[in-house]
């Protein structure tokens, strides 16, 4: 079968390489759509350790099921399903309490590290267990449906903090994740949403998918904004969607006293945190990784409108292309947000 592999730090290329064996509780499914995460352009240079080459990235996927071990469950060929990126092995603790995302043998579709090798779905046929499967809605495309991780990790974040009826919210960061965090808080009542970000058009993208006010941090004084815009108050939940220090300081300062913040964004390994502002103010503070478990939900709210994939949608392109496409977005490109490949 051909796939997109990682060679070396920095080289995609696009080979023949053997087709996946189907365990018994696996299935084997033809892909059809697999979107380019964040985490394989920051991963394909080895800055974080997760993607060591030769490896077969990718793990926002959706396609056919062309073959369903034994012990895979209720699944046979033709089913239109997409999967959870992280492969839990529903035995342990954590598995049991539902928190799949804290398995005690996680492992990440497409993430070669220290602890294990997963090939993922860059290619045309890719091997999952069926416990992670979920099935698609007739008229959920494969396309929008490989956008649905980023769906279910918004859910999963906006969830932490339980939010009450009238709170307020800021989404620090309006790439991928915050403006889906967006959409997931617009869904679960929050009634104003301040969107921050330095990028002009992505804070349009936010306030089309429902932040009831914008703040450009480009230029500083973005925390003096959220104030004004709170009556000096500050929101009742912040969530970051950046990872690194200065944005982490920004939503942790932007909420009231006795707020939640919630940590989604992962860049930097380590930050400074300003301990004492969250001493003084009573501040609670969340980790949000992954998803428990939100697949099936948000792809009945992607078939009933609720929530929409399609502005994320920079471009579909052929697997064929997709180095040059990896390229464009390790660039940063203006203007792209999502590309999917179709192997």
């Amino acid at each position: 079968m051909k796939a997109l592999v990682l060679k070396e730090y920095g080289k995609l290329v696009l080979e023949e390489v053997a087709e996946p064996a189907c365990r018994p509780d696996e299935v084997l499914i033809a892909v059809k759509a697999c979107g380019i995460c964040g985490s394989d352009v920051h991963g394909m240079d080895g800055s974080t350790g997760r993607r060591r080459p030769p490896i077969i990235m990718g793990h926002e996927a959706a396609g056919v099921i062309t073959q369903a071990g034994p012990k895979a469950g209720d699944w046979k060929p033709g089913d239109r399903v997409t999967f959870d990126s992280t492969i839990y092995c529903g035995e342990c603790e954590y598995c049991r309490r539902g928190l799949v995302n804290l398995c005690n043998a996680r492992r990440v579709l497409g993430v070669s590290c220290e602890e294990y090798r997963q090939p993922g779905a860059f290619a045309e046929l890719v091997a999952v267990p069926g416990r992670i499967l979920y099935r698609l809605p007739e008229n959920v495309p494969f396309e929008h449906a490989a956008l649905v991780e980023p769906f279910t990790i918004a859910f999963h974040a906006v969830s932490r903090g339980a939010a009450l009826p009238h709170e307020t919210a800021v989404v620090v960061g309006c790439g991928m994740i915050g403006l889906a965090v967006i959409q997931a808080a617009r869904a679960s009542g929050f009634t104003r949403i301040i969107a921050v970000d330095v990028a002009a058009e992505k804070l349009a993208m936010a306030a089309r998918f429902g932040a009831t006010d914008t703040v450009s941090s480009a230029g500083g004084g973005a925390l003096d904004a959220i104030l004004q815009l709170t009556g000096g108050a500050g929101v009742d939940q912040a969530f970051e969607a950046v990872g690194v220090g200065p944005t982490v300081d920004l939503a942790i300062r932007s909420v009231r006293k006795g707020g939640a913040v919630t940590l989604v964004g992962n860049v930097a390994p380590k930050v400074e945190l300003p301990l004492q502002v969250v001493v003084t103010r009573e501040l609670s503070l969340f980790g949000s990784c992954a998803s428990t478990g939100e697949n099936a939900d948000c792809l009945a709210r992607m078939a009933r409108g609720e929530i929409d994939p399609r502005p994320l949608l920079s471009a579909t392109a052929p697997l064929a292309e997709g180095a040059a496409w990896f390229d464009r977005l390790y660039r940063k490109e203006p203007g792209l947000l999502k590309v999917v490949l179709n192997p």
